[in-house]
């Protein structure tokens, strides 16, 4: 029995490790430019970590939210701050807190596909959005305003 490839599988571009390493430090970038030293997540299409900074002097639970807004923005395809906020505590919950709808959480989009996405969080939501918009432009993807 022969299989059709076609049919059972599809071509894809993945977002590397230098790819990641490229778009943090185009986020750090930004971020001392601001002044606001920030926590910066890469992450896979899959939400996998490929890249982390905790900045110096970025706020301590901001670790953990920028991890959420990048998984969440990699998981959705979109910023986070388009996801319904009547769902949030819902979100939340069924996903073990992972997922968020706070601002800073950008997909990486390049050629129309989700490589991953970068979240970021120590600033005020504008800054981490600012910041994550810079990750974007350092890799070529396509610009996202949330």
């Amino acid at each position: 029995m022969t299989h059709d490839r076609k049919a059972t599988t599809k071509p894809s571009i993945k977002l590397t490790h230098h790819g990641a390493m490229i778009a943090l430090q185009a986020a750090i970038a930004k971020a001392e430019e601001l002044g606001v030293p920030q926590n910066i997540t890469i992450v896979d299409d899959g939400g996998n970590m490929l890249a982390y900074i905790r900045m110096d002097g970025a706020k301590l639970l901001s670790a953990e939210t920028s991890k959420s807004k990048a998984i969440t923005a990699a998981s959705h395809r979109q910023p986070t701050s388009r996801l319904d906020p009547a769902l949030e505590v819902k979100l939340a919950i069924a996903a073990g807190g992972r997922l968020t709808n706070l601002e800073g959480g950008l997909p990486i989009v390049i050629d129309g596909i989700c490589v991953g996405a970068v979240g970021v969080g120590s600033g005020t939501g504008a800054q981490d959005v600012e910041v994550a918009r810079a990750a974007l432009k350092g890799v070529g993807a396509d610009d996202q305003i949330p």
